[in-house]
């Protein structure tokens, strides 16, 4: 049930410093992508991918976008490591090969164990995810090396996705929103989350984590440093140790960002 997506190439970072923001920032625009193919063993017919963080190569933790062409579908095949994902947009199908098709589009997500076989497939003009690992290197292989890891696969459509208000925010209908994906709230714990900015909103996200990753998903919201980046979807902003993020979005436009931190955040409205 779930797909394969594979990372690549490094991308150009652009690093803020500053004394009111805090920790080391970084900021990579859906623009400065570099994109290669995912498997070029397929030739023409691989995904394309472009790396955010990290390197899919090496056993390091790594996010990236994966490209998929409308019509895509791989062969059966397994990765050596589980990988979690987010439609960014478009429609995925990342199954059991014998599974009924269930085309998840944009602001859903899905683990994919290591080790089940599983095949991936794209439906849309523009199909893009982000696929991230704890620990590569990340690998495309045969479904004849297939092994059972304990894990089970999770498929959530965006529209199963559960909404609550973010911790210490003042309950309102029109606020901010956070939607709880995976991992342990524990201090310390990874976690992966949504963070849902309303139409309109100003303010900051402040991690208190030793990592912060974010990728937009919806919506072009502005992050606010030394100058004023908008951020598409499939855009990335990250930091090490406590930080504050400077960000808004757009009248008439609410916004989605995926959070992965190891750490407590918060999001808080200009008042």
């Amino acid at each position: 049930m779930k797909a394969k997506l594979a990372a690549i190439a490094l991308t150009t970072l652009v690093t803020v410093n500053s004394a009111y923001a805090g920790g080391s920032q970084e900021v990579v625009l859906t623009s400065q992508v570099e994109w290669e193919q995912l498997n070029p063993a397929r030739g023409d017919k691989s995904p394309q991918a472009g790396t955010l963080w990290g390197d899919r190569k090496g056993a390091v933790p790594t996010g990236f976008l994966a490209k998929f062409a409308d019509g895509f579908s791989s062969p059966p095949h397994i990765h050596n490591v589980t990988y979690r994902a987010v439609v960014i947009s478009g429609r995925i199908h990342n199954d059991d090969p014998d599974a009924a098709e269930m085309w998840m589009p944009a602001g859903s997500f899905w683990t994919q164990p290591k080790g089940e076989v599983h095949i991936t497939a794209a439906k849309g003009a523009t199909n893009v995810a982000l696929v991230e690992i704890d620990r590569g290197p990340y690998l495309v292989l045969p479904p004849e090396e297939a092994f059972d890891s304990g894990e089970r696969p999770i498929n959530v459509d965006a529209s199963n996705i559960v909404w609550v208000d973010p911790p210490g925010v003042t309950t309102s209908a029109n606020g901010p929103k956070v939607a709880y994906l995976w991992g342990n709230l524990e201090d310390g714990q990874s976690i992966g989350t949504f963070v849902k900015l309303p139409a309109g909103f100003t303010g900051k996200i402040h991690s208190h984590g030793s990592t912060f990753r974010a990728v937009v998903v919806k919506g072009q919201p502005q992050y606010l440093g030394y100058d004023v980046k908008t951020l598409k979807p499939g855009s990335y902003f990250g930091s090490k140790g406590e930080t504050v993020h400077q960000i808004s979005s757009k009248a008439g436009e609410e916004s989605i960002i995926y959070v992965r931190t190891d750490g407590k955040y918060e999001v808080v409205p200009v008042q």
